[in-house]
């Protein structure tokens, strides 16, 4: 049972055509989160998160403060600060630091308001600094059960609160808004988001604040879900109006009037069944000159569309952008981005709006970069579109037609009746990370990502023609299952990977500079009046740029890997500049890759810098991975084989790919003698929930268990007979991203 010619022998001709052709790229916590409530602060002007609208609408009044989620309600990410430029960046050093007490992901972008910073970190907890000296103001921790991991698409992050009114108000990972005193971290009130708690929903984005209302929306997509937006009135917590995405049980009434011509697009039973997806995750903009909500929708529920809507339709409002009425949810208009989306092509990105002059004209434009590889231009008040540019390299389509505003899809690479190497992959040409829009110059600054995936339809649908949901895992319509192997056979065709920051034209589709990175899954935006562009990479370098040039002007290397964007603000006459760390998130399938984090080991903290700052960061020991010996017992290639796909299946997501982790979560490889004598209580009873591994005896049985459990020792038996184990030995180079993030 253990020849060349067995699985175990498969297992390590896989293993070893995916180290020749690099084409492998990676839910347990290991942290407990603080005291709920520590003492309360006061601003200098005698209250704390005193925001509304128009200190928002006329931020140039007070350049230094950030006051929302992308700075401004244009969410374009540009600060107007200049002390630190082109000459002075060179004398940036670290201010202060804080260590968040994680080693999970971090994604969120401070709010900073009259010297007081506003934050999140992973398991949505919330933290108050002084911005000018880092002391801690108050925390608060809302208490999510931590066996919440196992329903999240993409770790347990969240990317940030909104400051309004004199409070701070959180998207909980379970579902929750909850409104706090902005002075002390109190509870205000709190309301439960979620439609049908036997769905998998969570948020993790942030919350957006108009008008007296919370919007907010949920993820979910990869389980099940409905996707919709709700508004809540921000004084009392009461449900404003809700918004879904997508059209749901065809024999009850449709719950506003855009779903009844959105139900025609679709067809079949399966996408109501499964939820639809459409999931509102992350992109929700306030226009206050056309007094318009822009929401941007995710994939659909399952990816497949011949599985999700076998009969055709562009299933809208999948992956489109769309205009609503902040007061009433009512649709003004909607633009899709990719009809009938079969490749997990969200337009939840980043959407900034802007003035730009187009054919001799001031237009009033909105900019997007979604997953699918095309900046999108569109008129804001119409939803018109304006321009539609490739920004990163793209297969799936040829062009978008001006005509008719659709992209042309590519023949040649359709998926349905044999696996094919896809760019975007599901990652995204761009994923979550925010970019930069320098209105004045017309240019935006995109964190890009080559990211090729090997799309293949589940062999569940391809041999019985039917595909059953099941609720305790990932539910895309792709071939999890044997991914490893499809990844192997296809090597020799797969694109290259990467990720770049590029300096994007996007009315002529003109790549003015580009910054390459080792990997592809990298950090967010920020531009400022300075000259500069700031990123963090997954090398863990936080970088300047020169926004003319691309010339790199200084470098910090924080030891971690980056996702979170940089932002600036000014405390007296001091300009700050902070970033979160912590790399992860969307890329835990991926596994051991070129990053800090695999290299370090993923600290989560707070970095603040300023000119002249002299704080330094002690660089950890490099991360050694030593597998102990194996005892694998008596189970045969056909157990192993076995548990491969129920490791893919129900695992993998978090704990990556090949059983290798990418250093965010423990890697199973390592399993003490005790663990493993545990692994049926882990797995099956959930005895690790509370530090964050549930259990999965709902839908797993000992005898899946027990496969899963082969297939760790006989994957961890391949990586020490190879010599693996050691990262500072390996130094492999994975290049293919994970099938995700889709949320």
């Amino acid at each position: 049972m253990n020849s060349e010619h067995g699985y175990k022998g498969r297992l390590r001709r896989i293993l070893m055509a995916a180290v020749l052709s690099g084409s492998i790229a990676g839910c347990t916590p290991d942290e407990q989160a603080g005291d709920a409530t520590a003492a309360g602060v006061q601003a200098d002007n005698g209250a704390v998160g005193e925001i509304d609208d128009q200190r928002i609408i006329k931020h140039a009044d007070e350049p230094g403060n950030w006051l929302a989620h992308g700075r401004t309600y244009d969410e374009r990410r540009f600060s107007p600060l200049t002390q630190i430029d082109r000459t002075s960046v060179r004398r940036l050093g670290l201010a202060w630091q804080q260590d968040m007490g994680t080693r999970r992901a971090q994604e969120a972008t401070p709010i900073v308001v009259d010297g007081v910073m506003f934050l999140t970190s992973a398991w949505s907890r919330v933290f108050a600094f002084d911005a000018a000296s880092g002391k801690l103001l108050w925390q608060f921790d809302p208490q999510v059960d931590r066996a919440w991991s196992r329903r999240m698409c993409c770790d347990v992050v969240n990317r940030g609160v909104a400051v309004y009114r004199g409070r701070v108000y959180l998207g909980a990972l379970d579902g929750r808004l909850i409104a706090l005193n902005a002075a002390s971290g109190e509870v205000a009130w709190e309301v439960d988001t979620v439609i049908d708690r036997d769905r998998f929903y969570s948020i993790t984005g942030a919350p957006r604040v108009a008008r007296g209302k919370v919007f907010i929306g949920n993820g979910g997509a990869e389980f099940g879900v409905r996707g919709y937006v709700s508004a809540y009135d921000a004084a009392s917590g009461e449900l404003a109006w809700r918004f879904y995405t997508v059209p749901g049980d065809p024999s009850q009434p449709h719950e506003h009037p855009e779903l009844e011509a959105a139900a025609a697009t679709w067809s079949g039973d399966v996408y109501w069944k499964f939820g639809g997806g459409g999931t509102v995750w992350d992109a929700i903009v306030y226009d206050p000159e056309f007094e318009q909500l822009y929401i941007g929708t995710g994939n659909g529920s399952p990816w497949t569309r011949a599985i999700r809507s076998p009969g055709g339709g562009d299933n809208l409002f999948l992956s489109s952008i769309i205009a609503l009425d902040p007061d009433t949810g009512r649709m003004r208009w909607h633009y899709q981005t990719t009809p009938a989306d079969n490749w997990d092509y969200t337009a939840t990105q980043h959407i900034a709006l802007a003035e730009l002059t187009i054919d001799g004209k001031p237009r009033k434009v909105l900019l997007q970069a979604p997953k699918n590889g095309f900046f999108y231009v569109l008129d804001r008040l119409t939803g018109e579109l304006l321009r539609a540019h490739p920004y990163s390299a793209v297969t799936w389509a040829t062009h978008v037609d001006m005509q008719s505003g659709r992209p042309v899809e590519n023949p040649d690479l359709s998926y349905l009746e044999q696996e094919q190497w896809i760019l975007p992959g599901s990652a995204g040409a761009h994923g979550w990370q925010p970019m930069a829009v320098d209105q004045d110059g017309g240019t935006v600054f995109i964190p890009t990502q080559e990211s090729p995936l090997i799309f293949a339809m589940a062999d569940e649908w391809k041999n019985t023609g039917t595909y059953a949901r099941d609720p305790g895992r990932w539910n895309n319509g792709l071939e999890l299952g044997r991914f490893a192997q499809l990844v192997a056979a296809n090597a020799p065709t797969q694109p290259q990977a990467g990720g770049a920051l590029i300096a994007f034209d996007p009315l002529t589709g003109k790549v003015k500079w580009s910054v390459r990175n080792a990997y592809y899954w990298n950090g967010g935006v920020l531009a400022t009046a300075g000259g500069l562009v700031f990123q963090g990479d997954a090398a863990g370098k936080f970088a300047a740029y020169d926004k003319e040039t691309g010339e790199e002007l200084w470098q910090f290397d924080t030891y971690t890997s980056i996702l979170a964007p940089p932002m600036t603000y000014q405390v007296g006459d001091v300009q700050y500049l902070a970033l979160l760390t912590g790399g992860g998130g969307g890329d835990m399938f991926g596994g051991e890759a070129p990053t800090a984090m695999a290299r370090y080991g993923n600290q989560g903290r707070l970095l603040v810098f300023k000119l002249g700052g002299g704080l330094t960061l002690e660089q950890p020991q490099p991360v050694r991975k030593v597998i102990p010996e194996q005892e694998l017992g008596e189970a045969g290639d056909a157990d192993i084989a076995a548990g491969e796909v129920l490791y893919n299946n129900y695992c993998a997501m978090c704990h990556g790919l090949l059983a290798r982790s990418g250093g965010s979560i423990p890697d199973l490889r390592l399993l003490s003698k005790e663990r493993h004598a545990m692994f049926d209580a882990i797995v099956l009873e959930g005895v690790l929930a509370p530090v964050g591994m549930a259990g999965f005896g709902d839908v797993l049985n000992a005898a899946d268990s027990g496969a899963i459990h082969s297939y760790i020792r006989a994957r961890a038996d391949q990586d020490r007979a190879h010599a693996l184990g050691d990262i500072e030995a390996a130094r492999m180079t994975w290049q293919t991203p994970p099938p995700g993030p889709g949320e």
